[in-house]
């Protein structure tokens, strides 16, 4: 029997490759521009740092993780998400010590056991930044505009960016007592997943997708209405921020996070039609989780988004990912004759070693074969050598766009071809 690949996961062919790499290249510069920089953690940690800094209380811990035991008996995890993460390498490696805030990024894989669906898989790719050491609402607009930049530049229509306030945890305390006086005389119809949350986190009821509770939970207290003052000052001035920088957004007042490191700022980027959810980016403020972990009191903010989900939401608007042509040129070579052959590899790699992207045919195919593989791969310039030209010292170039030729010396291909790069 054939073997294939693990459900919920994928093969990334070259042809899809090149669009996450164009994607990659993307956020890379975007980061750039805003000065954050880019931070790479182990796929898998220590168990207690996802039970630790997710929270017990989660979907993510309790039914989602990818947890094993290795040979020394330590109880392992593939990351299911990278916030943890980048807070472990902020402590353990004192970034602290630098000057703050500090501002970084990361994309990779990331894990999780869900049923497979669409726009939801096991092993699944994840972009995202993190500012720790800055409690000042302008880091939280800052990471909401890098995010909202991204999904501009790519021309991702119809996009909505839901913001809210979960508070600190006095706004915490307070409005959990509210919604369980709300909520008690509803216990029994809650679904079961909410009636463990009903004592630990009540809070997350709100965010269930069960349309019963979410029924039973409609009119329920928002956390928004309870926010104490210096939560609804910090939110006012997130809010002020996104409007000075012409950054549509909706006061979702149910919308809060999956995850218990969440304080203040909350916030979602959604678009339509794209699978089991339409969110395309989640983040928001945590100031409690470097302490969570053993360091210092340290605010932090960040997002991460699903790489997937950025083609799903592409492919819902008739859309794709347009990667330029990335070859310089195509050497077309004569077949049959050894030494026009080696003329041929010796240019080739001369070209290649000047940083040009150049290709060439490795079976002997005919030369119609050979110019019809050049227009496939997007040659601009076809370079051909045949005995003449070889006895000529000599090349003669092909524009594939207008199929005007040119003959030159073979010294001069290498500059000739590095101008027309400018």
């Amino acid at each position: 029997m054939t073997i294939k690949r693990p459900r919920g996961t994928n093969d990334f062919l070259p042809a899809d490759t090149a669009k996450w790499q164009y994607i990659e290249a993307m956020l890379r510069d975007i980061c750039a521009q805003f000065g954050y920089q880019e931070l790479r953690t182990p796929i898998f940690e220590e168990t207690e740092l996802f039970c630790r800094g997710v929270g017990g209380t989660t979907d993510i811990v309790q039914k989602e993780m990818y947890t094993f035991t290795d040979q020394g008996e330590r109880s392992l995890t593939l990351r299911p998400e990278n916030t943890a993460s980048a807070a472990r390498a902020y402590l353990e490696n004192k970034l602290f010590a630098l000057s703050q805030p500090v501002k970084l990024y990361y994309m990779g894989p990331m894990f999780r056991y869900e049923r497979p669906q669409a726009g939801r898989f096991r092993q699944f790719h994840q972009f995202g930044v993190e500012v720790f050491g800055s409690s000042s609402p302008w880091a939280d607009a800052e990471v909401i505009a890098l995010a909202w930049e991204f999904y501009s530049r790519l021309a991702i229509r119809n996009m909505v960016l839901h913001i809210n306030s979960v508070g600190c945890p006095d706004c915490r305390r307070k409005h959990r007592q509210l919604l369980q006086e709300f909520l008690g005389g509803k216990y029994d119809q809650l679904c079961n997943s909410c009636k463990e949350r009903f004592q630990r986190n009540p809070l997350r009821i709100m965010d269930c997708k069960s349309p019963v509770c979410q029924q039973l939970s409609q009119d329920a207290p928002t956390i928004y209405d309870n926010l104490c003052p210096d939560c609804a000052e910090h939110f006012a001035a997130v809010r002020q921020a996104l409007e000075a920088a012409n950054i549509p957004y909706t006061l979702d007042k149910r919308l809060v996070r999956g995850l218990d490191y969440y304080t203040k700022t909350a916030f979602e980027i959604l678009v339509d039609n794209i699978g089991a959810q339409s969110a395309i980016c989640g983040g928001g403020r945590y100031d409690g989780l470097i302490e969570e972990l053993g360091g210092e009191p340290t605010p932090g903010v960040g997002f991460a988004l699903g790489m997937e989900r950025i083609f799903s939401a592409l492919a819902a608007q008739g859309d794709d990912v347009q990667v330029p042509a990335s070859l310089d040129a195509f050497v077309v070579v004569s077949p049959g004759n050894e030494d026009v052959a080696n003329a041929a590899f010796a240019l080739v790699t001369q070209l290649r070693r000047a940083g040009l992207k150049v290709e060439q045919d490795l079976l002997g195919r005919s030369m119609k074969a050979q110019f019809k593989l050049a227009d496939k791969a997007g040659a601009p310039q076809v370079i051909i050598i045949g005995e003449e030209e070889l006895a000529q010292k000599a090349v003669l170039i092909r524009n594939m766009e207008n199929s005007e030729q040119q003959l030159l010396p073979a010294a001069e291909v290498e500059k000739y071809i590095k101008n027309l790069r400018r």
